[in-house]
């Protein structure tokens, strides 16, 4: 290799080392968080069982709090591709509420670590964490009143009306999201069969709703 390719990698070669020490701060949190609220976690914790020195992680993160909101959009990132995934798929509104909860249910066991800490810091001490993942279930809403507007009815209603409707639906499915990781596999099938009826108990309400634009 000459000197002009050695310098050319040497750039990328820093960037992927970069990377992969972020995401083992990354992964070290998530595993501690798998036992521990956000707030009772240190950084020494974090950088210990990352293997990495307390002065390195300031070279990714300006602080604790900047991880952790690092950990909410990681979080949502992934469910919201995976959900924006399904919607293309043509079966989806064959029965949607099935399978958004089938699509719920295979990002839960994939992603348990972060569902976990969602769970947990969506009521936690962190308030830029409560914040954070407050206005990501709001947008996860917003996405849904859209998608709302593709069914009978429903596309009649006032945009206002569809966000409510859409956050009974994003609460409930958090709800079972929230239990489905410390379930059992039996309780799992418990948990899915019971949301399915409290969605489709809810979806009931549908044809007698009056929209009406705000006064």
């Amino acid at each position: 290799m000459n000197d002009r390719a050695h310098r050319s990698s040497r750039p990328s070669t820093r960037r992927e080392s970069k990377e992969l020490t972020r995401q083992a701060l990354v992964r070290a949190a998530l595993k501690l968080l798998s036992r521990n609220s956000f707030d009772s976690i240190s950084l020494r914790e974090v950088t210990r069982e990352g293997g990495i020195s307390p002065t390195a992680f300031y070279r990714h993160f300006d602080d604790m709090e900047e991880l952790g909101l690092v950990l909410v959009e990681e979080s949502f990132s992934s469910l919201r591709e995976m959900l924006r995934v399904a919607r293309a798929d043509p079966s989806m509104f064959s029965d949607a509420i099935r399978r958004s909860i089938e699509v719920l249910l295979v990002h839960v066991r994939a992603n348990e670590g972060h569902m976990r800490f969602i769970a947990r810091e969506r009521h936690g001490g962190v308030r830029r964490l409560r914040r954070a993942i407050r206005r990501e279930l709001e947008l996860f809403g917003d996405e849904l009143a859209v998608d709302l507007g593709a069914f009978p009815l429903v596309g009649d209603w006032t945009v206002d009306d569809r966000r409510m409707f859409a956050s009974l639906v994003v609460e409930t499915m958090v709800a079972m999201a929230a239990e489905l990781i410390e379930a059992s596999p039996a309780d799992e099938r418990a948990i899915t069969a019971r949301t399915e009826r409290q969605m489709r108990l809810i979806f009931t309400g549908v044809p007698g709703w009056r929209s009406r634009p705000r006064t």
